[in-house]
């Protein structure tokens, strides 16, 4: 029998696939990288998201992480079916994992003082349960045509609200920060805190797109099951990247690729990039055994919960400011030591970011060495 044949079979069987993993770590790696600078005010290009449109690395994290979280829900759910677990039971524990990832959203965004002004309903684990839910929901009770047809839909449906329907307040339709149909929307429903004052980027109708980010991780996480060769997977994959990313580009001049709105063309760039990059893992680790040098992103990927939270953890302790908002931090005390040595801010804030995350790596490495897996 053809080794790539078997390698399919397995694959179905409810194998782990490593490049997914590495993948994970990666995007997590990456995720500290940027959201933990010595300097705020200093830091290197790509490592800061764009202002408004166009795109950066430091965009790809979050929407690689809606799309990891499609594929897993793929792989998670078919593992369970084959072992006979009714869709039921499987869609209820979604559900309840659902609800303690956001409860997790919430609970994070008044620690560690426990201020309730800064309640914040939307957030990014928020966002990611969400995604989840409808994922876990799609999955189950509905097929894969049915999944590109909505997904089609929503974009196309997302992209005429945003660009024809009239704000109102301005009686035309507009995209500009805090002006825009989905801030409108969010000024008058969403309470608490939001992010940008009076919009919140992971707000209730950019929302919408961003399930499609996990539906197109859906579909890749069926391509992988299928009974297709390794090398129709990676083919595959790789030409339907292709095509996303060319259309994505392509409707870039009529909808803006743009972050903050979840933009359909974002939606579609980040979809047909996250399918190349992860075609490219694919063939690397499980199907050429290369993965000696993921090591580091798949003890990170393995553990992905834990290292946000320990990340969050250590990132309350080290930036908090010892009396109140215009009082001393832990790293404000550290980089005043270093400036004077006559590094570029710019350096020193990403030396600072880089021993952040390995700091954040010595307690998933030791929960990895133990085989202990945060799972909600």
């Amino acid at each position: 029998m053809d080794q790539k044949r078997v390698h399919a079979d397995t694959l179905r069987q409810g194998a782990r696939i490593e490049a997914l993993d590495i993948f994970r770590g990666l995007t997590m790696a990456a995720m500290i990288l940027v959201n933990d600078p010595g300097i705020a005010s200093h830091v290197y290009a790509p490592l800061e998201h764009t202002v408004w449109n166009g795109i950066t690395p430091a965009d790809f994290i979050f929407p690689s992480f809606i799309f990891i979280v499609g594929v897993s829900v793929v792989l998670s759910c078919s593992s369970q079916l084959q072992k006979g677990v009714l869709k039921r039971i499987i869609f209820k524990k979604n559900c309840k994992r659902a609800a303690i990832l956001f409860s997790i959203g919430l609970l994070l965004s008044i620690l560690p003082t426990f201020n309730l002004s800064l309640f914040r309903i939307c957030g990014v684990l928020q966002r990611i349960s969400i995604v989840f839910f409808f994922c876990a929901l799609l999955y189950l009770f509905t097929t894969v045509s049915f999944q590109i047809k909505l997904a089609v839909c929503i974009l196309a449906g997302y992209f005429l609200l945003m660009t024809l329907v009239p704000v109102p307040g301005y009686g035309y339709a507009i995209l500009e920060p805090g002006k825009n149909l989905a801030a409108w929307l969010d000024s008058i429903v969403i309470p608490g805190r939001m992010y940008q004052g009076n919009w919140d980027p992971e707000g209730i109708l950019s929302t919408f797109p961003a399930i499609v980010s996990g539906i197109t991780g859906m579909i890749t996480g069926q391509l992988l099951l299928s009974t297709k060769t390794a090398e129709r997977k990676i083919i595959w994959l790789f030409f339907s990247g292709f095509i996303s990313f060319v259309v994505a580009n392509t409707w870039n001049y009529f909808f803006p690729i743009n972050k903050n709105l979840w933009t359909s063309s974002f939606v579609l760039f980040m979809a047909g990039l996250d399918c190349m990059v992860l075609a490219c893992l694919y063939f690397l680790i499980d199907v050429c055994g290369i993965k000696r040098w993921g090591r580091i992103a798949l003890v990170f990927g393995s553990n992905a919960i834990a290292a946000y939270l320990i990340s969050e953890f250590f990132y309350d302790i080290i930036y908090f400011k010892v009396g109140g908002l215009h009082g001393t931090s832990l790293n404000d005390i550290i980089i005043n030591a270093v400036l004077p040595t006559g590094l570029s801010p710019n350096l020193i804030s990403l030396i600072w970011a880089v021993l952040y995350c390995g700091l954040c790596f010595i307690p998933i490495y030791l929960l990895y060495k133990n085989k202990i897996f945060l799972k909600i």
